[in-house]
């Protein structure tokens, strides 16, 4: 379970962050417009607090989780996930506020539970409990950047951003897969610059398909909260160059992302 603690103290680490941004705000700032289109700071806040007790259900009881999916999407369709935020969005902020800090701390109780090799249900693809915290930390890192684009606020990177840049790496596949293109048949090399100057390497360092440049810009890229143009994320080969355009380290639908020059 070391691997998984070490998940959870940096997903915890990251709600933190956010939860700071956040707590100061008055109601009016709660219904600031995020760059997400139609979503404020509170439809944020509200979906994370969703998707962490619907995970800590998946965890816990997976035949529920699959019936509590097939009824959202036989009565909301595709849309279901924006209806829940919608509704959360409707609370009032320290109600909201109070729902996330309790979702997040029961999925924290509930990862644990999962035993060895066992898979949870999910939107995408079953995935273990390592998987899902890395998961729910990099959707917490990614809505906590519209947060913080929303507030004008820097955050600073630091090393719980090669838990989003792995998952980024090993979703390759799928961001071709979900739109219907044949998968790459190449190797990757990814060289990444981490916060702290080090250097984060996934795949054969002899790979001609290659993918080189800032983590930072590297996690913006693959969670879809800046346009490639503006990162300083660099491919070799056709592949790797294909794979910038559509990457994406999240389940369901790609959004409509970011424009090119939006935070310029």
């Amino acid at each position: 379970m070391a691997v998984l603690d070490d998940l959870l103290e940096d997903l915890a680490a990251e709600s933190g962050v956010l939860d700071a941004l956040v707590t100061p705000l008055d109601a009016a700032a709660w219904r600031t417009e995020t760059p997400a289109p139609g979503w404020t700071i509170a439809h944020q806040i509200a979906h994370l607090a969703w998707t962490d007790r619907v995970a800590a259900l998946a965890a816990r009881d997976p035949d529920a989780f699959n019936a509590m999916l097939a009824r959202a999407l036989r009565e909301g369709g595709a849309g279901f996930v924006d209806q829940q935020a919608e509704h959360g969005a409707g609370l009032e902020p320290a109600e909201l506020l109070a729902a996330w800090r309790a979702d997040r701390h029961d999925l924290a109780t509930a990862l644990p539970e999962v035993p060895p090799g066992g898979k949870l249900p999910w939107f995408g693809p079953p995935m273990g409990a390592g998987t899902m915290a890395t998961a729910r930390l990099m959707e917490t890192w990614a809505h906590g950047q519209d947060v913080a684009d929303a507030l004008g606020v820097r955050r600073e990177p630091t090393a719980r951003l090669r838990n989003v840049a792995h998952l980024g790496v090993r979703t390759r596949d799928f961001a071709f897969v979900s739109r219907g293109l044949p998968v790459p048949d190449a190797e990757f090399r990814i060289e990444l610059t981490a916060p702290d100057g080090g250097t984060w390497t996934w795949g054969p360092e002899t790979a001609a398909e290659r993918v080189t440049g800032p983590a930072l810009d590297f996690c913006l890229l693959v969670a879809q909260r800046r346009h490639r143009d503006d990162l300083a994320v660099q491919a070799v080969g056709g592949q790797a160059d294909q794979w910038l355009d559509i990457a994406q380290v999240f389940a369901g639908p790609s959004g409509p992302g970011r424009s090119k020059g939006q935070f310029a």
